[in-house]
């Protein structure tokens, strides 16, 4: 009988494999973090493609025609894209301490990205220029509204299933940015039935929305922490 203690202690060790599979859970404290880490990972490479592809979309449409609105737009997009560095970089390290700081990341650069598009809309508000190629810069706005809406279902379906504030912050974010995205189609509509003026306008308007969305992801992230500290 004392034989067998050796042996039974060796089964309950964690199992990996097929073996692990077939027990039901996992027994060691790093295989869930793994797992959350490559989700993770998965959610914020996949949702940066879509936007970095919408964005350089976005980008072609404005060289051309010149507006504003979608310049507000497209750069937010690019901001966008780009806080999926350090959202990535958190879930690499699987550190909930860096996944925080990922958020306070995504706030800043939802905030200078309102601060960038705002003074452009200033500027053409002082220097009007009348965008051109109207029907191109409908379609950007349709592409940004598409892109936004993947990109969020993403990333706020990720940040629910692994409970990351930074992910559905992100996720908010991106769904917000969406229907953003819908005034570049104003302002093509408004210029072409001769309100020029509408494009930089519209510029501000957008620019308010984001910083709007930077409030209320400060709020997320923000508040999440607290709940955490208690």
């Amino acid at each position: 009988m004392l034989a067998a203690a050796p042996t039974a202690r060796l089964y309950a060790r964690p199992m990996s494999g097929a073996s692990a599979r077939g027990h039901g859970h996992s027994h060691g404290l790093i295989d869930p973090s793994i797992k959350r880490s490559r989700q993770g990972l998965a959610a914020v490479g996949l949702s940066l493609a879509v936007l970095a592809a919408t964005a350089l979309a976005q980008t072609a449409v404005f060289a051309l025609s010149g507006s504003v609105a979608l310049l507000a737009d497209l750069i937010h997009n690019f901001g966008d894209a780009a806080t999926a560095i350090p959202l990535g970089i958190a879930f690499l390290l699987r550190s909930s301490r860096a996944e925080r700081a990922a958020g306070l990341f995504v706030v800043a650069a939802i905030f200078l990205s309102a601060c960038v598009a705002g003074a452009e809309a200033i500027v053409r508000l002082i220097d009007p220029e009348t965008p051109s190629r109207l029907g191109a810069v409908a379609l950007a706005g349709a592409i940004g509204f598409a892109g936004n809406l993947v990109a969020a279902r993403i990333r706020t379906r990720a940040g629910t299933r692994l409970d990351s504030p930074a992910l559905i912050a992100d996720g908010n974010h991106a769904r917000a940015d969406a229907y953003v995205s819908l005034a570049v189609i104003a302002s093509a509509a408004a210029v072409a039935i001769g309100v020029p003026i509408a494009d930089p306008l519209i510029g501000l308007g957008i620019t308010a929305v984001i910083l709007k969305i930077t409030r209320d992801s400060w709020r997320t992230v923000r508040g999440h922490g607290h709940i955490h500290a208690h």
